[in-house]
């Protein structure tokens, strides 16, 4: 007569903690409709449905370009592009963090009455978010559409080494794919991490309310880099330079960086590729440590 398998019963596992992330993602079929499911709920009985997220992020980076042209004196045609690919990134990070916070609170009901992995709910946030990235790429395309001769064409603007910062599109706009998917993969650990800890501290998702405001304008989407290198070389009190210099540690920045860089024809500058590299070890290094440790829990915290 055969032994019975050996099942680890200590729920503070990381074979555990791993089978519940592999289990989450061979689900993909529910955790694919559930995120559907919300976008045409949000949206039923509308006449154009999901089609209102690309209608308002083309309304909304219209509205932003055309006021920052005229307070900064920019080209529309350098800075539309630009705020149009940070607007739709910031969306998507915004969206996993405040959303993600309260992934497992909002789906209280399904976690106390369907017996799935918990990391089903956290990939059905990180999927809906993905598919209003999705939607509104479709600006992007149009911008890119109308202004692809002005971006093709190089800028002056030098660095210190004498590169071109702005060389143009061309065949390096293929590297934002792999950074879209680097984007992806954060913000799963992301929702992982902020949603496991917010059900247990509930006053989690209110700070985060509090701070994402402030993080957004320490992000250079509305304004750009250009304009903070340009005020250092004004200013002999080197502003520029302690302004440069903090922003390297918003990780955000260097997120939106990688791929809106090669969306817009700016050089590629591989510390950001490093940087968020450096994230996503140690976010995904935090996401799993806390999955094995309360993965358990959070159905008797909600």
């Amino acid at each position: 007569m055969t032994a019975p398998p050996a099942i680890d019963a200590d729920p503070r596992s990381w074979r555990r903690a791993l089978a519940d992330l592999r289990a989450g993602l061979r689900a993909r079929e529910l955790w694919a409709l559930l995120a559907w499911q919300d976008i045409k709920q949000r949206y039923r009985r509308s006449s154009l449905g999901p089609l209102w997220i690309t209608v308002g992020m083309a309304v909304t980076a219209l509205a932003l370009g055309v006021v920052n042209s005229a307070l900064f004196g920019t080209s529309i045609s350098t800075l539309l592009p630009s705020i149009t690919t940070g607007l739709i990134l910031w969306n998507f990070m915004n969206g996993c963090i405040v959303e993600g916070s309260e992934t497992f609170i909002a789906n209280e009901g399904m976690i106390k009455q369907l017996p799935a992995p918990v990391s089903v709910y956290a990939l059905r946030t990180v999927w809906r978010q993905a598919l209003y990235l999705a939607h509104n790429l479709v600006v992007y395309v149009v911008v890119l559409a109308i202004f692809f001769g002005k971006l093709s064409q190089p800028y002056r603007l030098v660095d210190k080494a004498g590169a071109l910062l702005h060389p143009g599109l061309g065949w390096g706009m293929l590297l934002a794919v792999p950074a879209l998917l680097l984007v992806l993969l954060n913000g799963a650990w992301v929702v992982l991490l902020f949603g496991v800890v917010s059900t247990r501290f509930r006053d989690i998702p209110p700070v985060i309310q509090s701070f994402i405001t402030m993080l957004f304008y320490a992000t250079p989407i509305m304004w750009s880099m250009d304009q903070v290198r340009a005020m250092n070389q004004a200013s002999h009190e080197g502003f520029g330079s302690v302004a440069v210099n903090l922003l390297q540690l918003n990780p955000v920045y260097h997120f939106v960086e990688i791929v809106r860089a090669p969306l817009v024809g700016q050089q590629q500058s591989w510390t950001h590729w490093l940087v968020a590299g450096v994230v996503t070890v140690v976010g995904w290094t935090l996401a799993l440590l806390v999955l094995r440790n309360y993965r358990a829990r959070v159905a008797y915290w909600v």
